[in-house]
């Protein structure tokens, strides 16, 4: 069958269709501030009349000569559960709360396995910044070295499904679902799979419907969660009895992946493959597109969308403004993109035109490049451990746990870690997927332990006080997507949780019994 032709001029028109969005990498000194002050300006003046703007005087806050510092004096920081009374007025059907409008879309933001699903609403403007920043994505695409004609082969999107359950008020479902939904008609004739299997909201039938179809598609691009994207790859390479993708899919090159960290992933995926492709990362999250990766060869890095519909904040991510559990000190600090540090760690605060202000989201980040306005994401606000000042990152963990699997010859996808008392002080147990025969966990533990006090100083320090005991518990590698479908978790927004404690724990090692996994004995710390 003809394709499209989908040339890089193409590309541009379809963007100059959507808005004028500039491409160029650097932004001059001091244009960083003059950007997002700009971009405040344009959402409080948007939402001057909604019932949010009017609570909290946005007009006065724009009357001001120090717009940014009248406007975190005066709208409150917070999480979820500061916005979810205005959103709960959206959800009934109410118009001009947050955002002016109604809301027609919310986004099921399940995130990790440990919390109920949010309702994350997703504007019209929303979406409009949404596409303009996937185009962006596609053209830092063609911009690399990959043939031109392999962006006119399929692309596959691995998203969550694009039927969207509707209560007679608004339509609800995963953010890719919705995104999938909006796609420019041009996209839509390259893009797989067809429209009843991206409907599916079984993801193993997806996964399956996927596999039978794939020997018919001419995939260059893809795009998903890296956990779902291999056990993909997998299924195609079993089905067909193949060696590896590129014998079903030859001219694949580019993998957009985001949702997670791939460096747990990376080793398996490139094994999978024929030859080595391109790797680009985004942050597309269910309250916005933050970032995208631009330039190959940056270590990862992506840049901030500072014309993207979000004003940022950055509140540095220490014990002055986060407890033990990783929840927002009432007296926190919010930083400003002008004020920020290269190297620091911060959690992320949006203000958006989907009508969230000062929304704490629940991730870290550490900018790595400031002139470029580039970052990496490190975790999560409430998935590190600091049982007693060793203050260990996610970051921390997956460069870990890559590490002792590149030592031991095995790619250890998944990973948790437990909050555990020994005695009157406190340890950490890995529970690790034993993805072959013959692994030790003493061996492992000590590999481990060893790693992160080369990693973390704070670690390295406490491992001499009250941080007694690092344990590794293997357990079957299905446990961990069949803990997600347990708790009916499975999807394109559900991640597993890097850190467990308390309850959760519980849960978790409960689930392992009944797998027959034979566990150590341990006390989970609240």
């Amino acid at each position: 069958m003809r394709q499209p032709k989908l040339s890089r001029n193409l590309l541009l028109r379809m963007l100059n269709r959507t808005g004028k969005v500039r491409f160029n990498i650097n932004v001059t000194p001091g244009g960083s501030r003059e950007i997002q002050l700009r971009m405040l300006r344009k959402l409080l003046q948007k939402a001057e009349r909604t019932a949010f703007g009017q609570a909290y005087n946005f007009r006065e806050i724009l009357d001001a000569s120090d717009t940014y510092e009248q406007f975190a004096a005066t709208v409150p920081k917070g999480d979820y559960l500061n916005m979810l009374p205005w959103w709960k007025e959206i959800r009934e059907g109410k118009s001009d709360i947050t955002w002016p409008g109604r809301v027609e879309h919310f986004a099921l933001s399940s995130g990790t396995s440990d919390g109920s699903s949010k309702f994350i609403p997703v504007t019209q403007d929303m979406l409009k910044y949404i596409r303009r920043a996937s185009l962006r994505q596609i053209l830092a695409v063609a911009a690399t070295d990959v043939p031109k004609d392999h962006m006119t082969k399929h692309w596959l999107m691995v998203g969550g499904s694009t039927s969207l359950d509707f209560n007679g008020i608004y339509y609800s479902g995963d953010l890719s679902g919705i995104t999938t939904g909006n796609i420019p008609g041009v996209f839509q004739r390259i893009s797989k799979p067809d429209p009843e299997i991206r409907s599916s909201k079984n993801w193993q039938e997806k996964i399956h419907r996927i596999t039978v179809e794939a020997s018919k598609w001419d995939v260059g691009m893809i795009a998903g969660v890296p956990a779902w994207i291999q056990l993909l790859f997998e299924n195609i390479i079993e089905y067909y009895k193949v060696d590896n993708i590129h014998d079903i899919w030859p001219n694949l090159e580019v993998y957009i992946h985001g949702g997670v960290s791939l460096k747990p992933y990376r080793k398996s995926i490139d094994a999978l493959l024929g030859r080595p492709i391109k790797y680009f990362e985004t942050y597309l999250a269910s309250e916005g597109f933050v970032a995208l990766q631009i330039r190959q060869n940056n270590d990862g890095g992506m840049r901030l969308l500072l014309r993207g519909g979000i004003f940022f904040e950055f509140i540095p991510f220490n014990e002055k403004n986060f407890n033990e559990h990783g929840e927002l000190r009432e007296e926190a600090i919010a930083l400003p993109i002008w004020e920020v540090e290269e190297g620091k760690e911060y959690a992320l605060l949006l203000s958006t035109c989907a009508g969230a202000w000062r929304y704490l989201i629940g991730d870290t980040i550490k900018f790595t490049n400031l002139k470029k306005n580039e970052i990496v994401i490190t975790g999560r606000t409430k998935h590190f451990i600091s049982l007693c000042g060793e203050h260990l990152s996610v970051d921390n963990m997956n460069d870990a746990i890559q590490e002792i699997g590149t030592k031991h010859g095995v790619a250890f996808n998944e990973y948790t870690v437990g909050a555990i008392g020994v005695d009157q002080f406190f340890g950490h147990l890995w529970f690790i997927p034993e993805e072959k025969p013959g692994l030790s966990e003493i061996e492992l533990a000590a590999d481990l332990d060893e790693i992160l006090s080369r990693l973390n100083d704070d670690y390295a320090v406490e491992r001499k006080h009250a941080l007694r005991d690092i344990r590794v518990q293997l357990v079957p590698p299905h446990a961990f997507n069949g803990w997600l479908e347990y708790r009916n978790r499975a999807g394109a927004q559900s991640k597993f949780p890097r850190v467990m404690r308390g309850n959760l724990l519980k849960e978790w090692s409960a689930y392992l019994k009944g797998l027959g996994v034979e566990l150590q004995d341990f006390t989970p710390v609240i």
